[in-house]
């Protein structure tokens, strides 16, 4: 009975970034852009990352294809906007491991957020190269700034 709670929880929760993508204004003077996509069943993803002053992060992402990684994409979004960039590759690790089914401690779920309603994906392994799509983007990005 929790578990289909759980369940229902975290499929409104990807189905909500699905249809309501969040942190798609387009960035106009990114700092950092690419654009993947996942040949094996075409989502496509746009993701634009800027440093501020404070070293914080400001990111778009954009694209098209299944709920999963589009969600991913949204999720990822809302996660990490305005963290420090010294951050972003921590929680990219993290999501990893998530989705690879690796244990994750109660500070580590904390960090991800919203972003662990994407666990169930695991359960499909043909499906987690949706969801790491955008992670994959970003951390593209984070290789051209050093």
């Amino acid at each position: 009975m929790v578990n289909d709670e759980l369940n229902e929880m975290y499929e409104e929760i990807v189905m909500d970034h699905y249809h309501n993508p969040r942190n798609t204004e387009l960035i106009t003077e990114p700092d950092f852009e690419v654009e993947k996509n996942n040949p094996f069943c075409g989502d496509e993803i746009k993701v634009q990352l800027s440093i501020g002053k404070d070293n914080k992060s400001t990111i778009s992402v954009t694209g098209r294809g299944c709920a999963i990684s589009q969600a991913s994409g949204s999720l990822m979004a809302e996660t990490i906007n305005q963290l420090p960039i010294d951050d972003l590759q921590g929680n990219i690790d993290l999501f990893r491991r998530l989705i690879k089914s690796e244990d994750l401690s109660e500070t580590d779920l904390d960090k991800l957020g919203d972003v662990s309603a994407l666990s169930g994906v695991r359960k499909f392994p043909v499906r987690i190269k949706c969801a790491m799509l955008s992670w994959v983007a970003l951390e593209e990005l984070l290789s051209k700034k050093d």
